[in-house]
């Protein structure tokens, strides 16, 4: 890596790192919840579900309910019971991902697949969904309920769209940007959306977080797709290529096909229809020829400015600060 990279690397650590030092008492709270939600008398359940909840990761999601709180002044601790719940979500989601794409590395380390089997991360991928469910009833809200619902079957139906998708090359984008918005961005305007809930504000103010969510998830997700191609893997700490391996069609991988000369078109289209990485190294130099990275890159830029312009009207704060900052957090990462 050359030093201006290097450089802007510990720039976007350090900004991730400001945002959870401003809400580091309410993070902690947070995982403490985690930590005790998951507890169990089958210890199976207690170290598979420790193993990935300690594995790492961004926070995002969890810090999204925190700060959407904080920028209406939220006094009370439901804040604290629905961050964890989100993070519950998003763990079983990862435990159940992880198995149905064969994964091998999540977070720099082994994925609980493949240490425990796929049996034993289902399963207990099922009971973190039924704890979270569990959660959400002591909440007492039918508003949450029915927002937590919903993201949850967002999110099932994105993961079927995604798996009718494989092997498809004749998707077109509108295609692809449907399943990341279901499959990742839901959750992200869950969690955004769920602060201005709790703290009872306006219609409007909940659909201008659900609309940051929804477009920093679609943000998120692209540039996760960029680094796919991009990145290494020790910075990405996950298998490069994946997608590819499983015969996902992501934006970079069609915009290449889309583009790319007969030759190229073909090859992509065959990666695409068998799977596998045999022609990686071709397909990474169609996506480099192609602009297919800065193509991607230039929608998840727009995505993220729609992000930042659905907060304009929002009185000024430390906290919506902090939410423009993860605003381009989730396009200028590289991991």
């Amino acid at each position: 890596m050359n030093q201006k990279s290097t450089k802007a690397k510990t720039v976007i650590s350090a900004d991730i790192a400001q945002i959870h030092t401003l809400i580091s008492d309410d993070m902690l709270s947070v995982n403490q919840l985690i930590e005790t939600s998951l507890s169990s008398d089958v210890p199976l359940i207690n170290q598979l579900g420790q193993y990935i909840i300690n594995s790492g990761g961004k926070r995002l999601r969890p810090a999204l309910v925190i700060l959407s709180s904080k920028i209406f002044s939220y006094q009370g601790d439901q804040h604290i019971n629905l961050a964890a719940i989100i993070e519950l979500i998003h763990t079983a989601t990862l435990l159940h991902d992880d198995v149905v794409d064969a994964s091998i590395l999540r977070r720099g380390q082994k994925t609980a697949n493949q240490r425990w089997g796929n049996e034993a991360s289902v399963l207990v991928g099922d009971f973190v969904y039924s704890r979270a469910f569990q959660m959400m009833v002591d909440v007492d809200s039918l508003r949450i309920m029915e927002i937590l619902s919903e993201a949850t079957n967002s999110i099932a139906e994105g993961e079927v769209q995604q798996l009718i998708n494989r092997n498809r090359s004749e998707i077109s984008e509108s295609d692809y940007l449907s399943v990341i918005r279901n499959k990742t961005a839901k959750l992200f305007e869950a969690a955004a959306q769920l602060g201005a809930v709790i703290s009872k504000k306006t219609k409007n103010e909940e659909k201008a977080m659900a609309t940051y969510g929804r477009h920093l998830g679609t943000a998120f997700q692209l540039v996760d797709d960029v680094l796919d191609y991009s990145s290494s893997e020790n910075e990405l700490g996950k298998n490069i290529g994946k997608d590819l391996s499983q015969g996902n069609p992501t934006l970079p991988l069609l915009y290449a096909m889309w583009n790319g000369d007969k030759n190229q078109t073909k090859i992509i289209r065959e990666s695409i229809a068998n799977g596998g990485l045999q022609n990686i190294q071709q397909i990474k130099n169609a996506i480099d020829s192609t602009g297919a990275i800065t193509y991607t890159e230039k929608i998840a830029n727009q995505e993220s400015e729609l992000a930042i312009n659905a907060l304009r009207e929002l009185p000024p704060s430390k906290y919506l600060d902090v939410l423009f900052s993860l605003a381009k957090f989730s396009i200028n990462r590289h991991h």
